[in-house]
């Protein structure tokens, strides 16, 4: 199951960049951030891919959903330009960023490659 998240919740659970500049992800498993917004067509399209992943990965990833339009302050924070924009964050090194509603074989290999976690 994704998880939606405002601010407050971001800051506990993912970074707290009020409190540092320096990256510092908060969770103890690798996290996937999806920054998308109702209106947009291609957050639709990956919306239940991650759902999909949310359930695959249980217990190995976290999948968090970020509404750019409620969570403006966010996306800045991010330089969100695009959506979706999709942030992985591995534990124990910097993030990086995809943009676009990627496939579903995409997203499992960047889980992979990128975050070190395989179901």
């Amino acid at each position: 199951m994704t998880e939606a998240l405002d601010k407050a919740a971001f800051l506990e659970k993912v970074f707290n960049y009020e409190a540092g500049k320096e990256w510092k992800y908060e969770g103890k498993i690798p996290a996937l951030v999806d920054f998308y917004a109702d209106w947009c067509g291609p957050c639709k399209m990956v919306a239940p891919v991650l759902e999909a992943l949310s359930d695959e990965f249980a217990g190995k990833l976290h999948i968090y959903k970020v509404n750019t339009d409620k969570e403006q302050e966010l996306s800045a924070a991010f330089g969100i330009s695009s959506i979706p924009s999709l942030l992985f964050i591995p534990v124990g090194g910097k993030p990086q960023m995809a943009q676009g509603a990627l496939p579903k074989p995409q997203l499992k290999a960047a889980i992979k490659e990128v975050l070190g976690v395989e179901n």
